[in-house]
């Protein structure tokens, strides 16, 4: 059990932000990055092996009588794509439950992220499914501009899983919460978003550096298709390691919101003063 110290509430500048997100990264680096790693075990198992299969002999094998590799592909691919979707509550939803707790200064551990994530399983998993199905049917409705659409959706509803765990809402309101702190702060939010998926990628292209010098070493022992599954699968973990950076900043994005907005760090404040003395 990982015992946490309440987020100190106030406004957050950028740099601040950000300090506070590696700050609480450390603090429990092992259980965040334990459940990230271990969540995305099954679909990197999966979509290594299928994209490995794809890299090292598909085209030959759909050019030819012999489709078992193609059909081994398929296989793997739609597998690791149901997996993918049967978890996305837990792989969007474990982490910023976690921060959320953590901020709330309320003890963080596996079971308690794990019940906390199954209670709203559903709410979650209708919000990604709605979430990617609505702007890819935009995508095709607004082919002028579908990625800024896209990007505009994104930053409207980037507070639509903190609300539901913090406030205990169901997703309809959880989206209308979302859209009510970020309208009137939109740049600002994204450019939190953006910094944020700067770090995120420069991060991910030093340890993609490492697999691929990983996968010429691991050629040497065993065959390509052996070793572009294992680098596959691994970038996939490595991937996952960076994840959490993402949902803390998203964490802390929606309690600045609601100090800017709400005076959230005040009610904190008067709380604390109207708390009886710990006995000594």
């Amino acid at each position: 059990m990982s015992v946490s110290v309440p987020l100190r509430l106030r406004p957050l500048e950028v740099g601040d932000l950000l300090d506070e997100t590696f700050r609480m990264y450390r603090r429990h680096f092992l259980l965040f990055a334990g459940i990230a790693v271990i969540l995305a075990i099954p679909a990197a198992a999966l979509y290594g092996l299928a994209l490995a299969w794809f890299t090292t002999g598909l085209q030959q094998a759909a050019g030819s009588s012999d489709l078992g590799l193609l059909t081994g592909f398929l296989a793997a691919f739609g597998a690791a794509a149901v997996v993918s979707i049967l978890i996305l509550p837990f792989t969007h939803g474990a982490i910023t439950y976690a921060a959320c707790e953590s901020a709330l200064g309320r003890p963080v551990t596996a079971s308690g992220i794990f019940i906390g994530v199954l209670r709203r399983y559903f709410p979650l998993l209708g919000y990604w499914i709605l979430f990617n199905t609505f702007t890819a049917s935009m995508a095709l409705l607004l082919c002028l501009a579908p990625f800024a659409f896209w990007i505009w959706v994104f930053v409207m509803w980037i507070a639509v899983t903190p609300a539901m765990f913090v406030e205990n809402i169901g997703l309809a309101a959880a989206i209308t919460r979302s859209r009510q702190l970020v309208h009137g702060r939109w740049w600002r939010t994204f450019l939190i978003l953006f910094l944020t998926f700067v770090v995120y990628e420069v991060v991910g292209i030093a340890l993609g550096g490492f697999i691929q010098l990983g996968q010429a070493l691991l050629t040497i022992i065993v065959s390509p298709f052996v070793a572009t599954a294992i680098t596959l699968a691994a970038g996939q973990l490595v991937g996952a390691l960076v994840t959490p950076i993402v949902q803390i900043v998203i964490v802390l994005v929606y309690f600045d919101l609601r100090v800017r907005r709400e005076a959230l760090d005040l009610f904190q404040m008067a709380y604390r003063l109207a708390a009886p003395p710990a006995a000594i």
